[in-house]
């Protein structure tokens, strides 16, 4: 190391060598710079970038070593020959290129061979470059420093490959890093060499005179050098950063237009895609040839905020929003259109705003939209004294339909009951739909009530030859409710509400009616809510009582046990018929705390009587949404202590249309525990033989319409007949509900009913254990006053 220090320190020009320094560490940076743009362009141009770097390499290190060469100061006068010195200038630039064909992925075996091959090339160049001296002198090397010096120069060129793509994310950090080790392997390979050589003078060589214009060669070499490295570099930053701004801009979302003096100068692809051109097709175009601006001004004014504008001559539907701003382009002041595709957003936000006043099923107008008309129509009446009707629509059956058929099916039904009611208004006319199977119709322009009582007709009819049950089992059918402008109201809610109160009349009496609104509605309308708000507080106030209904075997008519009946006491009413409240308590939701309420209360007093009679209590359809019936009834049972197997639970067929699955698994885990299940009003519900196949019942009550009907009618007491008889070959008991008449009585035991239940074997009245206290109480007052 202090022979090459030596060497370096007194037998070199310092300044030359400075200079030789400068030229590697431009050439260097130069090289790992191509190398760098080399991976980074397209697949195409690499090749030309590869050449590039291997001749800005080749030639800096050749450079370097023979400024490096004309600054040894060796006491003898020292000439070249051109043809090595050309030589080694060709060995220097293959060897960077046969070393970067070898580098592949920069892996470190790569790198090892590629950096061997380097520091090979950069050996030859030097020594083919001392062959080219012309000195009266005999060269002779120290071979040991030779090879310990392409040793490091290995290490070191490897470790610059593989530090030039692997140091870090950032160019800036790994070419710096990896020519500084180039730099050291090239001056470790020059200056060793230079170290390692001996000049001996030999006096039978020819005499070589001083070289003459030294400085010139030097200035000659370094000029030529420095002028193909700098350009080099040059062109690498320009297409790097040129190419990364095109791309940039090619990447962007947007379109970028540049317009000066009226002319477009610049458009990046995506711009010149929306208009269906490429982009040298646009230059030179009138930017008002392209984009229409919407505000009507040229679409190259400034403006404080962007504007839309949409393509002209082309039948492109694209919808766009341009911003202009001002810059310096090419060193002369510009307008830049920065342009955004608005087409998706547009669609987007249209296609929001019709589902946020549409339904989405039907494609009807929703609520939203239908108030906004009505405010409208009603505006407009009121400035006219133009009528107008709003029809309150619901359908039959349907609920049926969705329960029986799934809701796949109850949808397709919707979409018909939407496609009908368009084909029966008026073009004015809105048919919107408010969820479920609740349609409204508003009628404008007709005289009223006649054009809504037309309507109302037409719809009806539609329906009758559209949706017959009998060709279709999916069918509904619809009930009507009207309410006219301005005798039944003059604002929305007062509108839509009596239509949905004259809507409700129309479904009590008898459905696939219509019915318009008028004061008595409203009237009963307003009691069906005091009943409401009174009911919920009917169990806390004590107004609930609970009757018990004998249930006697025919033979004899022995009593076998009881039904549990509800009764409310009104405080200013009286008596409440279970008719008229306990569709109220399943339509509000309050029947599952008045059904809990009787389950207990039944429960607690039947387990005091003195026989083990059966005790019979209704569960209403609604119950059965419940999560935890089951738990209710057993903890009733238990609490009671009550036998499980003395308690009857009457359910409608109704219970077994909605999640029947899941009612049929409730009915089944309740009669694992020992209670028991009987149908009630069997015969007049939905595919009662059914029922009877899927849920193995304890017992079947016979709807007490037949019994009313069998002294009259043979077809009724031909019905009572049959159930009979399915029940006996099922094994299932049967009970005729409503035996009023001793003839009756005489029917049904005729007919082989074994249990039966009616007025004419006692009314509803005290169980047994207050009939006994009763009892008991009535002989101690008579004991009393006989005493007395």
């Amino acid at each position: 190391m202090f022979q090459v220090a030596s060497c370096v320190w007194y037998q070199h020009d310092h300044l030359t060598v400075a200079l030789a320094a400068v030229i590697w560490i431009i050439g260097s940076l130069t090289f790992f710079q191509a190398l760098e743009r080399a991976q980074e362009c397209p697949r195409g141009r690499r090749p030309t970038w590869l050449a590039i770097a291997a001749l800005a390499g080749g030639l800096g290190v050749w450079a370097t070593h023979f400024v490096a060469m004309l600054a040894y100061q060796g006491g003898l006068p020292i000439g070249y020959s051109l043809a090595p010195t050309v030589l080694s200038a060709v060995i220097a630039i293959s060897g960077f290129w046969t070393a970067i064909k070898l580098l592949g992925r920069f892996s470190l075996s790569s790198c090892a061979t590629a950096g061997t091959m380097l520091a090979v090339a950069v050996g030859l160049m030097h020594f083919i470059g001392m062959s080219a001296l012309r000195v009266q002198a005999r060269i002779e090397y120290d071979w040991t420093m030779v090879g310990v010096s392409a040793v490091i120069a290995v290490v070191l060129f490897s470790a610059a490959f593989y530090l030039s793509r692997h140091l870090s994310t950032r160019a800036r950090k790994r070419l710096p890093a990896a020519a500084l080790l180039s730099i050291v392997a090239v001056c470790t390979l020059h200056f060793t060499g230079m170290a390692a050589t001996t000049l001996v003078f030999d006096p039978r060589l020819p005499r070589v005179e001083v070289a003459e214009g030294r400085t010139f060669v030097i200035g000659a070499i370094v000029l030529s050098t420095m002028l193909v490295v700098l350009l080099t570099g040059i062109a690498t930053l320009v297409d790097r950063y040129l190419t990364d701004l095109k791309g940039f801009a090619a990447a962007t979302l947007e379109g970028i237009v540049i317009v000066r003096e009226g002319r477009v100068v610049e458009a990046n692809a995506r711009f010149a895609e929306w208009m269906g051109s490429e982009p040298g097709m646009l230059l030179g175009r009138d930017p008002e040839t392209l984009l229409a601006a919407a505000d009507g001004c040229p679409v190259t004014d400034l403006r404080d905020k962007p504007i839309e504008a949409v393509p002209r001559g082309t039948d492109s539907e694209r919808v766009f929003e341009v911003a202009v701003h001002e810059i310096e382009y090419r060193g002369r002041p510009s307008q830049v259109l920065a342009v955004r595709d608005l087409t998706e957003a547009k669609a987007a936000q249209a296609q929001i705003a019709h589902l946020a006043r549409h339904d989405g099923l039907t494609g009807l107008p929703n609520r939203l939209l239908l108030k906004e008309r009505l405010d409208q129509a009603l505006a407009l009446s009121q400035r006219t004294g133009e009528p107008l009707a709003v029809l309150a629509l619901d359908l039959d059956r349907f609920k049926a339909v969705n329960d029986l058929f799934g809701h796949g099916e109850g949808d397709r039904v919707l979409k018909a009951v939407a496609a009908l009611l368009k084909r029966c208004v008026g073009g004015a006319d809105t048919v919107a739909r408010l969820g479920g199977d609740e349609f409204i119709v508003l009628q404008v322009g007709a005289h009223q009530p006649e054009g809504a009582r037309v309507l109302a007709n037409r719809i009806l009819a539609a329906f009758r030859e559209e949706m017959d049950p009998a060709r279709d089992p999916c069918a509904v059918g619809v009930s009507v409710g009207v309410a006219v402008c301005p005798q039944d109201g003059t604002s929305a809610d007062v509108l839509h509400n009596a239509a949905d109160i004259a809507l409700y009349r129309a479904k009590t009496s008898g459905r696939g009616t219509a019915a318009f609104f008028d004061a008595q509605m409203d009237l009963e309308a307003r009691e069906r809510r005091r009943l409401e708000a009174d009911l919920r507080q009917a169990i806390a106030r004590e107004q609930l009582r609970i009757v018990y209904q004998p249930l006697v075997a025919t033979a004899g008519a022995r009593v076998t046990g009881y039904e549990a009946l509800l009764r409310w006491d009104h405080p200013e009413r009286g008596a409440v018929s279970p008719s008229e409240f306990i569709p109220i308590a399943e339509d509000t939701g309050t029947i599952l705390g008045i059904g809990e309420w009787v389950l207990r209360q039944a429960c607690r007093e039947a387990a005091q009587w003195v026989e083990p009679l059966t005790l019979a209590v209704n569960v209403s359809p609604v119950q059965f949404q419940m999560a935890n019936l089951e738990d209710v009834v057993v903890s009733a049972v238990e609490d009671a202590g009550l036998d499980p197997a003395r308690l009857e639970l009457e359910i409608t067929e109704t219970a077994l249309l909605k999640e029947r699955d899941r009612t049929i698994a409730v009915l089944n885990a309740l009669k694992a525990r020992g209670i028991r299940v009987v149908m009630d009003d069997f015969g007049t519900g939905y595919s009662s033989l059914s029922n009877l196949q899927s849920f193995p019942f304890d017992k079947i009550k016979i709807d007490r319409s037949f019994i009313q009907a069998m002294e009259s009618d043979e077809a009724a007491r031909s019905i009572i007949r049959a159930i009979i008889g399915i029940g006996r070959s099922l094994a299932m008991p049967v009970v005729a509900e409503g035996v009023e008449t001793d003839a009756q009585r005489a029917m049904v035991e005729q007919e082989g009913c074994p249990q039966a239940q009616g007025f004419f074997f006692g009314m509803p009245g005290l169980g047994p254990l207050s009939r006994l206290a009763e009892m008991v109480e009535n002989e101690a007052e008579l004991k009393l006053a006989a005493n007395g």
